[in-house]
């Protein structure tokens, strides 16, 4: 019997130490090992990283519905104030993303599931109490609306982590999936708002909230059961401060700002944007404002959500820069159908009409559509850039140039999730700035979005899509492109 165990021991030592949630040797480009059971435990860490990551954006958005909760004359807090409380989740999200990319090097990928998933714990407590106390103060507000930022910094920790487990080959559908899994928190969390606005009114937020403190400790438990660590995996803050050196680097991060920045932003922003169209027609009122706003807000995450892993599909048969720089002209064009609708009705007095309200759908459902294709898209070339380049290093084993790969990509992850975080905080302040204008319109924060996009889709054109000599970091599409300095003696370059 103990040979018998033994046998199997050695047979199928990956499976054993999996039990143990503690993996020493792990190996996803090993065709072999994966089919024979490899892949199996990196879908099981995919599919309890997708729950996690779901559960802490919708804690991240969670403010998005919360204004809608939050009447002026019962709150005292107008809609440029609600506008601030939507960016502060998203500003702290943004900067922690930083340390959270490397804490699952260092803590193990299970270990942070756990304490990511039971933190969120803070922000829905702190919430609870001051929803039920109309009369805290905005400042109060402001702090506790910082804490939901814990759910934005899940997104990097998760991301670099299954990036780990993941063949090269399936590396766009994978973190696709797990992005595209996460990002459905927003849909599914605005429309749990519809559901509890429409069944017994905009002034019980407390039901949100408490399910939301049972799925992030359902998240905690499920993360402790079913996830493992990876030993040998680098992500540290050294690799995060090589990857700046390489300008293909930045060129991807300023993209992420137009991909997932404008995902995010409008995510957190429409309803706010829904509502107050909705507020401008007469004789409806706040609270019918709020429940026309829910109901249609979350349509645009939820198809952002669905087309992220189809995004990443496309970019493994036909190339990241190839699928980017399509997203970024059709989204100029999208951004372009709200600047002609919003242009002629700021020239002209009276309320908004439906048809203003048609084209703004028109406008920003494609927007959301094709920021998540290209969020899928800028994955795939986050791992391409550094992967041909450990494949051509001299000197050094087949493994160091994976494990290399596999850091360099993990800490370009994070601060691209970091930085294109930023750009969903512009979003709410450029909307801000607009509504506080004359016109008391988006029109000029359109203006704003369409030329962004031009310029995204001329920097994927010249850095991603442009044959030149002596480039040659594989960008996912078959074109070499390598514009930075080789690396120190000793690694990858």
């Amino acid at each position: 019997m103990l040979a018998n165990l033994a046998e199997r021991i050695d047979r199928d030592p990956l499976r054993l130490q999996a039990k143990r949630h503690h993996i020493v040797d792990w190996d996803a480009e090993d065709a072999a090992a994966w089919e024979l059971g490899n892949k199996l435990i990196a879908r099981r860490n995919l599919i309890w990283s997708v729950i996690a990551e779901h559960v802490g954006f919708s804690v991240w958005s969670i403010w998005s519905v919360m204004v809608l909760f939050m009447p002026v004359d019962v709150y005292h807090i107008d809609y440029a104030g609600k506008f601030f409380l939507i960016a502060m989740p998203t500003l702290v999200g943004a900067v922690l993303r930083v340390p959270y990319t490397t804490a699952t090097a260092r803590f193990g990928g299970r270990n942070w599931t756990i304490f990511s998933a039971l933190v969120l714990l803070i922000p829905l407590i702190l919430t609870m109490r001051a929803m039920a106390n109309p009369g805290t103060s905005y400042t109060t507000f402001m702090v506790i609306a910082a804490f939901a930022g814990f759910g934005g910094g899940n997104f990097a920790s998760s991301m670099s982590n299954i990036n780990v487990f993941y063949p090269q080959r399936l590396k766009g559908w994978a973190l696709g999936l797990n992005a595209g899994g996460g990002n459905m928190g927003v849909t599914v969390i605005q429309l749990f708002g519809l559901l509890v606005v429409a069944t017994v009114g905009n002034r019980s937020p407390e039901i949100i909230l408490s399910v939301y403190l049972v799925l992030a400790g359902l998240a905690a438990l499920g993360a402790a059961l079913f996830m493992d660590n990876l030993d040998g995996v680098d992500a540290s803050g050294r690799r995060m401060i090589e990857v700046l050196r390489y300008p293909d680097a930045w060129a991807v991060a300023f993209l992420y700002i137009g991909t997932f920045g404008s995902f995010i932003g409008f995510s957190f922003a429409f309803g706010q944007v829904l509502e107050l169209n909705f507020l401008a027609t007469p004789g409806t009122t706040a609270a019918r404002a709020a429940l026309h706003a829910a109901q249609i807000a979350f349509l645009g995450p939820l198809l952002g959500s669905v087309s992220r892993p189809i995004g990443g599909l496309l970019a493994d048969r036909h190339g990241g820069g190839r699928v980017t720089m399509c997203c970024f002209t059709a989204m100029t064009a999208a951004a372009g159908v709200l600047v002609l609708a919003g242009t002629p009705h700021d020239a002209t007095p009276g309320e908004a009409g439906s048809g203003v309200f048609a084209a703004y759908l028109i406008g920003f459902i494609p927007l959301f559509v094709l920021s998540g294709l290209g969020n899928g898209a800028v994955y795939k070339m986050i791992p391409a850039i550094f992967a041909e380049r450990a494949e051509r290093r001299c000197g050094v084993s087949r493994d160091e140039a994976a494990a290399w790969s596999r850091s360099m990509s993990g800490a370009l992850i994070g601060l691209a999730g970091a930085i294109g975080s930023l750009g969903a905080v512009a979003i709410n302040l450029v909307l801000r700035a607009s509504y506080a204008g004359a016109d008391r319109s988006a029109t000029m924060a359109f203006w704003v979005f369409a030329g962004f996009y031009v310029l995204c889709t001329a920097l994927t054109a010249v850095v991603f899509r442009r044959p030149r000599p002596n480039r040659a970091a594989e960008h996912g599409d078959g074109r070499r492109m390598d514009r930075s300095p080789a690396p120190p003696a000793g690694v990858p370059s």
